[in-house]
């Protein structure tokens, strides 16, 4: 178990680094919506190319930083009626949930989107609007971001399991505010260890 949690912490840390990177990606999204806004009104132009590249950063963005969503506890579930269950119970439904639910649907929509990503590929598809984007890259983000998510899902079920074994703290039990302050724990600790 302990190799299989140290395989869990990389896809963590590496998942982490890439979530807060490309959640950057928003700002650009913003002055782009700006930029395009302030030279529409000054100067009657638009651009497809400019607003497209708005929905390709927001799906970019959407979809890249689900699997940091997941780590960090943010994802949607109804915690008026989690937190009325035992700890055992709920662990018990995020495996359950993760293995009929959130892994096969990532691997079908994998499955599926690549040739959907392919075939765009090989006929350099382009927006239908003038001037806008080639439409590749966008569909590139579809598998590469639910591949993310299938590896954190995976990453999150091995947490799961060694919470249940008692080989791992249940730092995320309790409502969002316990998760968000064992976390805030985590951080002060991993600061006062780290050498000057």
């Amino acid at each position: 178990m302990k190799a299989l949690l140290s395989v869990s912490t990389a896809i963590d840390r590496a998942l982490s680094w890439l979530g807060r990177l490309v959640a950057w990606l928003i700002v650009a999204a913003i002055v782009i919506s700006a930029a395009n806004a302030i030279v529409r009104k000054l100067f009657d132009v638009s651009s497809n190319a400019w607003l497209e590249a708005q929905w390709l950063l927001f799906g970019i963005v959407f979809l890249l930083c689900s699997p940091w969503t997941l780590l960090s506890n943010e994802h949607i579930r109804i915690d008026i009626v989690n937190n009325q269950f035992s700890r055992g119970v709920r662990n018990a439904i995020e495996i359950i949930g993760h293995v009929l639910f959130l892994l096969p649907v990532a691997a079908v929509i994998i499955y599926t989107s690549v040739p959907f990503f392919l075939s765009s590929y090989r006929l350099n598809e382009q927006s239908s609007n003038a001037g806008g984007l080639p439409q590749w890259p966008a569909k590139l983000i579809i598998p590469l971001g639910f591949a993310l998510l299938f590896i954190q899902g995976i990453s999150e079920l091995i947490k799961r399991i060694a919470i249940i074994r008692g080989d791992l703290e249940d730092v995320q039990a309790g409502d969002h505010h316990t998760s968000i302050e064992a976390e805030a724990q985590r951080l002060v600790e991993e600061l006062e260890t780290k050498p000057n």
